[in-house]
This record gives C-alpha cells, sequence and structure tokens, in this order.
C-alpha cells in the first residue's frame, strides 16, 4: 500500500508490515489503545446499491437486511456442505456496504460476489486503494483516527467478537472470554501521516488476536473448516435467520451433532528458541491429532498458538513439532468436544497466563 511506504522504521515481508522495530513493545502500544496498526493485507469490496442489505442477508450466513449507518458485524459464504469458503468484516455507511477481507480471499470473494448478482440492484467493486489500520477502541489511537478523519467522522468496523453477537452462540465454556478483551477496530485512512505514532506491525496485531482465540480466514480455515469448529458462530453466523447456502448443516451440527474438530489455544514451552508455524504438526502422544493454525510470541503470555484439533485429542498436554524439535503444549479448550450438546456444563476458567508446572489448572 502507497499510503504507507512512507513510515520510519517499517520492516516489510513483501508489501507486508511486519514490525517497526520492537514487536513486544508495538505489542504493548496497541493492547494499551496508543497504537495504530497499518494492515497492507487487507482488502475492501463497496457493494452498492438499493438491493445490497437484502442481498447480502440472502447469500450469506449473516442477518444484515436490517443494518444501520454505522452498524458493523460480520459474514461468512458457505458451500453447499457448510464449509467456509470466504469470510469478511461488514460495515454498512447509509450508501454502501464495505466488506474487509484478508488479500488472499478478496478476489475471489468478489468473483464470487459478482456471479451472485443476477438481477439484484447491486454493484461490487474491489477497492485495492483503500488503506486500513487497525487499533483497539478507547484509546489514544482511536481519538488520532477521529482528529484526521474528514469532519471528524471515521469509517470504522469494529469487530463483533468482543461479544456474542445476536443470532449467534458460544462454544467456549469459560467464565471470561479473552475476546472481550479486545475491542479490535478497523478505519479506512486518507493520510497515514496526519495520524501520528507509534505503529504497530503485524507481529503484534497477530499476538492480540490469537490470545484473544479470534478466527481469522487465512489461518484457521482450509478445506474442511466449518464454522463451529472455530467458535465462528459466537460472531458470524445467524442461527435463526432465514435460508442460505450451507445451513442445513450449520444447523444439522449445532443441534443434532457435534463438529468433527475443534479449535484449541496452546501455551507453548518457551525454553526452546522455536516457534511453529501454520501446518506443523500437534501429537497426542504418538499420535498425531491436528495442526497450528497460528503461532505468535505475546508480550505477557509467551508463545502461545491456535490449532485445529480431532474432536477425539485429549484435553491434556500435546505435543507440537517443529522443524524436528518436540514442544510441550498445555492446553486450552475452546471448542469442547460435546460442543452443541453443553448445555448445563460448568463454566472453566481460562488460562489468562502462560501455565506453569505448579498452576493446579493445567495438573494432569
Amino acid at each position: 500500500m502507497a499510503l504507507f511506504d512512507s513510515l520510519p522504521g517499517a520492516v516489510r515481508d513483501g508489501d507486508l508490515i511486519t514490525h517497526f522495530g520492537n514487536p513486544l513493545i508495538e505489542q504493548r502500544d496497541l493492547a494499551a489503545g496508543r497504537a495504530i496498526s497499518p494492515l497492507t493485507d487487507r482488502t475492501v469490496i463497496e457493494v452498492a446499491g438499493e438491493d445490497r442489505l437484502s442481498w447480502l442477508d440472502s447469500i450469506t450466513s449473516q442477518s444484515v437486511g436490517h443494518l444501520h449507518p454505522g452498524d458493523s458485524t460480520e459474514l461468512l459464504v458457505l458451500d453447499p456442505q457448510g464449509r467456509v469458503e470466504h469470510a469478511a468484516g461488514v460495515f454498512e455507511d447509509g450508501a454502501g456496504v464495505w466488506l474487509i477481507a484478508d488479500d488472499a480471499d478478496a478476489e475471489k470473494l468478489a468473483a464470487w460476489l459478482q456471479r451472485m448478482v443476477f438481477r439484484s440492484r447491486v454493484t461490487v467493486t474491489v477497492r485495492p486503494d483503500a488503506a486500513l489500520v487497525g487499533f483497539l477502541a478507547g484509546g489514544e489511537a482511536e481519538k488520532r483516527i477521529t482528529a484526521s478523519a474528514p469532519n471528524g467522522v471515521p469509517v470504522v468496523w469494529r469487530d463483533p467478537w468482543h461479544q456474542v453477537q445476536p443470532g449467534g452462540h458460544q462454544y467456549a465454556l469459560v467464565d471470561q472470554h479473552p475476546g472481550s478483551e479486545y475491542p479490535w477496530s478497523v478505519a479506512l485512512v486518507d493520510d497515514v501521516d496526519a495520524l501520528g505514532g507509534p505503529f504497530a506491525g503485524a507481529l503484534a496485531a497477530e499476538a492480540l488476536r490469537v490470545a484473544a482465540w479470534r478466527p481469522r480466514w487465512s489461518h484457521e480455515v482450509d478445506e474442511r473448516t466449518i464454522p463451529h469448529e472455530s467458535d465462528w458462530i459466537r460472531s458470524a453466523v445467524h442461527l435463526s435467520k432465514g435460508c442460505y447456502r450451507g445451513q442445513e448443516t450449520v444447523a444439522k451440527v449445532h443441534n443434532l451433532g457435534h463438529p468433527p474438530r475443534r479449535l484449541a489455544a496452546l501455551h507453548l514451552d518457551g525454553s526452546d528458541v522455536v516457534l511453529p508455524v501454520r501446518g506443523d504438526l500437534v501429537f497426542d502422544g504418538e499420535t498425531e491429532v491436528g495442526t497450528i493454525t497460528s503461532a505468535v510470541l505475546h508480550f505477557e503470555e509467551g508463545p502461545i498458538a491456535l490449532a485445529v484439533l480431532s474432536r477425539r485429542a485429549s484435553t491434556g498436554e500435546l505435543t507440537v513439532r517443529s522443524e524436528g524439535i518436540d514442544i510441550a503444549a498445555a492446553q486450552q479448550v475452546i471448542v469442547p468436544a460435546d460442543a452443541g450438546a453443553t448445555a448445563g456444563v460448568p463454566r472453566l476458567t481460562r488460562l489468562s497466563r502462560r501455565p506453569t508446572a505448579e498452576d493446579p489448572r493445567t495438573a494432569r
């Protein structure tokens, strides 16, 4: 993104700004609401036209037909078997809907939307020059973004992950979901120089996302993913809206069955310098039970990861194999093995820090 080319100290991996010199300090600033993170790996798709909301409502997992100007939500596009094909944040500005998608998915999502227009009065346009920044709401970063916006009214998508959305459902059995501490927001900006610093790179933004158990299309989704597996019904699926492609699977798994896989949070042994990468295998003893989807170094919790596991994997300690090295991993269950039939199960305490051998919450 050309708008971010002038940022001093930016370290890049291709177009992605990974950090500005110290990812851990950047995490602290981002978590405190001080830092702004350039999101050079996101793309905006504009959906305009008078039928835009009813049309999106009819073809996606989310109820968007009654959005008001300024409302935010999230949607999924599912295949006929209920598997996740696309995902996007949704912001309605009164004249159009702004969809925020991962770069790797945006063109495919836009092409699919174009094919679904038929006679609906909508237009679909990719906005590759739209510049996005991420921040945590309620801090100095938000004040700077508001002050720099035309007329002091920025276009801001509020991530719905911070609480269970209307029509949604949470499978995680915790007393306080880490998403409640993650008021992630994304703003459209015109002048990055007007924002001032500090800035935080993608490493910092990803660390906070993983700590919040927040799924992302480019990481937690593969060709088999259904939304139940990563607790995505919490924010992106309305269970009682009208028909849409994949709804039968969503309802059947939620009401009658269990997802075949489940997302788990892993607190990794930090004694090794190896940090797993997406696709590294997870073992329960000698049995392969899943793969890493995201792994980060968190400024408070140390090395942590998200992993998609077999539903039948044990809830105890696991092992991650990366570059030939076995890394011990204490597991925090996010989606229980019996998800869909968990009413009345006692709430569990979330691990807020990296567990130790003396921590009774991780005793086997």
